[in-house]
């Protein structure tokens, strides 16, 4: 069976619309039509979204925790706590269904890449028709790269079948070298990019399907995947092979290109706008910088997303809003890692107040700061609607992230940065910044120096977007952050160290949320003594509560051991390096293929 109903793209370019079909559609019939190939791409493309893909597990449970964001509530090793804390089970059931659902995904994609160019149309037919056919090829080879990649992150050695499994002499394949699988899509990425035309020159496409510029993106980051440290197999050990270079080679010259082309994508020169363009049908991406997302519809667990729901600035039974958000925290120690007052992406990306039933804004405790990119008054949601699926997009890929993987890697391989790797990091710090560029960081020169400036310019980008775990893994950083983070919030919690000066308890009055933009509405909080960028990052002037101020928030007093190394609550408490770089395999995998080997550790 082919698919099983038929999906089509929604005029707006943003979003998909399914259309009722109950017919399935043999290869034969399916791949000599335009029509039916592009309904094929669709419901691979469908794998993405929904609960099982970026719809909420891929994207808000698989990336937690790092030293930006971790999910709430206590540990349980069978669901999204367990995950979070690096002590989930081989039966946790969060996990289970998307690596099957991965699995459908990279079946569909093998069907459609043996079949399409075997169509008639694709060596026979009209010129349109042979055009289309190969987009269709290329993009099915880059959905099956995506759907590897997530895969080889999350599990390591995972089964790789490259051929539709009707025509597999045996089901139940073993774990594959994860390098040769890598190196597979990396070809097939290669391929791809060759086939696929630029976003200029499909704009029906969007950043919702795959363009020349997203497939390029895409094979540079799972080269710097490929080039840097995983957990092997054969080890048990954080390892990365002596031909990394290679890999790092690969990502410099697409990013390269990338950046050579700024026709097709650049930065957007307001960082807020990038992830409101994820909201609404209106765009405010006008730069595309916005390369590929995942596009979330139908308000409904299969197709849609919980973005704006699960997590993102919480609502708490708000007249205008209703009740969303607050599932993932930032860590209270990330909040101090941005600039006191020039960095912009701070209130964008760490809601520091929640709206209350009485349409205020009140400032939280610092454990329960929430990631803000994805919010529902973003959105045309009522407040007075119960839906869970705000038709909220994924971001997988952004311009930023080309800059800052070049730059990466021109360091990497030349030994020190140049003068262009050097801009393309300014570049992001210009946006940061604006209007405080004399607050602007200056950049190293040297490559410890630059490379460390990367460290610390992609936690402070990224944040929120399941970017940052993935990348401590590859730089072998993970168990050092961890440990340094615990020792960050050891000294928050003692006011010590940078934290020295952060008040104990502050004072605060609840105020109308506007809705207006995430610095002015974190500047227009009623905090006793000033304004949220002075109080909280000076001493009590007082600790008791003045009368004029209804509630009293704890601040620095707020963080307890039990938030650090506690079995509920701590901070990746069950991380153990050299064993949970890498999830379980689910055990319904492991009684279904006989040939699969459990992950180290388990």
């Amino acid at each position: 069976m082919l698919f099983a109903g038929v999906l089509t793209l929604f005029s707006s370019c943003k979003k998909y619309l399914d259309v009722t079909s109950p017919s399935t559609t043999a290869p034969e019939v399916a791949f000599e039509s335009t029509t039916y190939t592009n309904s094929v791409l669709i419901g691979i493309y469908s794998r993405l979204c929904g609960d099982y893909g970026y719809g909420i597990r891929v994207s808000l449970y698989f990336p937690q925790t790092a030293d930006d964001f971790r999910t709430s509530g206590d540990y349980s090793s069978t669901d999204r706590r367990g995950i979070s804390m690096y002590g989930a089970s081989p039966d946790n059931a969060d996990l289970s269904n998307t690596f099957l659902n991965f699995y459908t995904g990279i079946e569909r994609a093998n069907i459609a890449i043996k079949y399409i160019p075997a169509s008639k149309l694709y060596s026979n037919g009209t010129a349109s028709e042979k055009t289309l056919l190969q987009t269709y090829y290329g993009e099915a080879l880059a959905l099956r790269a995506q759907f590897y990649y997530e895969l080889i992150r999350n599990w390591g050695d995972v089964p790789a079948p490259f051929i539709p499994a009707a025509d597999q002499t045996e089901l139940a394949q073993p774990n594959a070298n994860r390098d040769a699988t890598y190196d597979q899509i990396l070809a097939d990425l290669k391929t791809a990019e060759g086939l696929v035309p630029w976003r200029s020159e499909n704009p029906s496409y969007g950043d919702f399907r795959f363009t020349k510029g997203a497939i390029k993106g895409l094979r540079a980051r799972v080269a710097l995947a490929r080039g840097g440290y995983s957990l092997r197999t054969e080890t048990h050990k954080m390892e990365r092979r002596a031909d990394y270079m290679t890999y790092y080679k690969i990502a410099y010259d697409e990013c390269l290109d990338l950046i050579g082309r700024r026709g097709e994508h650049s930065l957007n020169p307001v960082y807020e706008n990038i992830f409101k363009s994820l909201h609404t049908t209106t765009r405010y991406d006008d730069a595309h910088e916005l390369m590929f997302e995942v596009a979330s519809y139908g308000a409904n667990a299969s197709t849609d997303s919980k973005l704006g729901y699960y997590d993102g600035l919480n609502y708490s039974n708000s007249p205008s809003y209703g009740t969303a958000g607050g599932g993932v925290n930032a860590i209270p120690t990330y909040f101090y890692e941005f600039d006191q007052i020039g960095d912009c992406r701070r209130d964008v990306t760490i809601g520091s107040y929640m709206v209350n039933n009485l349409d205020q804004k009140i400032l939280v405790i610092p454990t329960s700061q929430t990631d803000a990119k994805f919010r529902k008054s973003w959105t045309g949601i009522s407040g007075t609607t119960t839906a869970q699926n705000f038709s909220i997009n994924w971001p997988i890929l952004r311009f930023a992230d080309v800059l800052l993987m070049y730059a990466e890697a021109d360091n990497e391989i030349n030994g020190s940065p140049s003068a262009k790797a050097i801009d393309a990091l300014n570049e992001i710090k210009a946006r940061a910044y604006v209007g405080f560029t004399s607050r602007i960081p200056n950049t190293p020169t040297d490559h410890d120096g630059f490379f460390n400036a990367i460290v610390k310019e992609r936690l402070l980008e990224f944040g929120g977007e399941g970017v940052r775990k993935f990348d401590l893994i590859r730089w072998n950083l993970i168990n050092s952050k961890f440990t340094e983070t615990r020792t960050k919030l050891t000294q928050f919690m003692n006011g010590e160290g940078p934290y020295q000066n952060l008040p104990a308890v502050v004072f605060v009055n609840g105020v109308a949320f506007k809705n207006g933009t995430s610095t002015a509405e974190v500047a227009g909080m009623d905090l006793y003594g000033g304004a949220p960028n002075t109080v909280l990052f000076q001493p009590n002037i007082t600790t008791t509560r003045p009368s004029a101020y209804s509630t009293s928030v704890n601040w620095r007093s707020a963080v307890s051991v039990d938030n650090i190394t506690g079995n509920a609550k701590g901070f990746a408490t069950y991380f153990e390096a050299n064993k949970k770089e890498l999830f379980p395999y689910p055990t319904t995998a492991l009684v279904q293929n006989i040939n699969l080997k459990q992950n180290y550790g388990y």
